[in-house]
């Protein structure tokens, strides 16, 4: 395992709950079972915080935990354009991610693409809260 994932997983800042949420959803991974809640509150359509709970490995720590420092201040349509895009960024890498996004692109490499579903979890989570 590369320790620049459990790096980025160790940083759990946003590992919360957010009481005055505007937008909760849960997940689980069917695969390996692994479990996410995330709250997000939203303003003008832009995410001002997001909070999440986990039971899950490393890998998807890593993936909320990236994810729950960058998705702030980023409007809704900016949050699924980048989750759309990382649906099939470990089978097109011709996918190019902006470079708001760019701290992500060492998790969703190809060397990490048998923890697709791992990394995946929390971008679909945050999907299945904002669509809800």
């Amino acid at each position: 395992m590369d320790l620049r994932i459990l790096e980025i997983a160790s940083n759990t800042e946003n590992n919360k709950i957010l009481d005055k949420h505007t937008h909760k959803s849960k997940n689980k991974n069917p695969i390996c079972g692994d479990e996410m809640e995330i709250s997000l509150i939203v303003e003008n359509n832009k995410v001002v915080d997001m909070g999440y709970q986990c039971k899950s490995c490393v890998y998807c720590q890593a993936s909320v935990s990236l994810l729950s420092r960058n998705i702030k201040a980023k409007t809704l349509d900016e949050v699924k354009d980048f989750i759309n895009s990382c649906e099939n960024i470990f089978e097109n890498s011709k996918i190019v991610l902006e470079k708001k996004w760019i701290s992500f692109k060492e998790l969703f490499d190809k060397k990490n693409i048998s923890r697709k579903e791992c990394l995946l979890l929390p971008l679909r989570t945050v999907n299945k809260a904002i669509n809800d």
